[in-house]
């Protein structure tokens, strides 16, 4: 790797922008993808890498590439310190997503209910800012509060954020639709929200639904296909 190429990498890494180092083999040519000078399959190729977060080798018009994967880890933003955080939280952690827990009440966000994560007790536009989610994150709240929540919801919409779940039975999710709709998001918009969110797995427990979650946040990562919810 020439020293300029390495720059660029460390870089993209530095900056937590996803990019595929492609080295040509035998003769080790390398570029930086993705390139708007790049061949076409090779473009689609380095792509279908990110997307699917895998390193490794590919055949293109002949020719023999290796697409090393450079992809920022993914991060799950989780609006309040509730029970189903608790459970939530090391969940995410152990599929190796970096977790922030949002919650403004001191008395929930704490490091003894919360070890081993990233917590900010600032106000969810402030946290939402700073935490800036990208196309390598998922927002959840789940709060039922509409002072907490639907701040942080309205910064997800305005992100391109992969996932955004907002816990709550349809009646309130129903109402949630209606104030974010006063905020200026169109419906196009509002569908990117799961809610209520999870998977319909007939979830009770704060564990149970956390897997519920987690599961729906792992399926539509994938693309992978879903059933129908179940009412709430």
């Amino acid at each position: 790797m020439t020293p300029a190429l390495l720059a660029a990498v460390q870089a993209a890494r530095a900056a937590k922008r996803p990019v595929v180092l492609a080295t040509r083999l035998p003769d080790g040519m390398q570029r930086l993808l993705p390139d708007p000078a790049a061949p076409p399959a090779l473009a689609e190729a380095a792509a279908r890498a990110l997307k699917d977060d895998v390193s490794g080798p590919v055949v293109l018009g002949g020719e023999s590439w290796f697409l090393h994967v450079y992809n920022p880890p993914p991060r799950l933003a989780i609006v309040g310190a509730v029970h189903i955080a608790q459970a939530l939280a090391p969940m995410a952690a152990g599929l190796g997503f970096g977790v922030t827990v949002i919650d403004p009440r001191g008395a929930f966000a704490t490091k003894e209910r919360f070890p081993g994560v990233e917590i900010t007790t600032a106000w969810p536009d402030e946290a939402m800012a700073a935490f800036a989610p990208d196309t390598r994150s998922a927002v959840v709240t789940l709060t039922h509060d509409p002072k907490l929540d639907d701040p942080a919801l309205d910064a997800a919409l305005r992100s391109p954020a992969f996932y955004i779940g907002a816990l709550g039975s349809r009646k309130t999710h129903a109402a949630r639709l209606k104030r974010l709709r006063e905020l200026g998001h169109d419906e196009a918009t509002l569908a990117r929200i799961h809610g209520p969110v999870g998977l319909a797995i007939e979830a009770v427990t704060a564990s149970e639904i956390a897997l519920s979650i987690l599961a729906e946040i792992v399926a539509v990562r994938r693309g992978a296909a879903m059933g129908q919810k179940v009412a709430a």
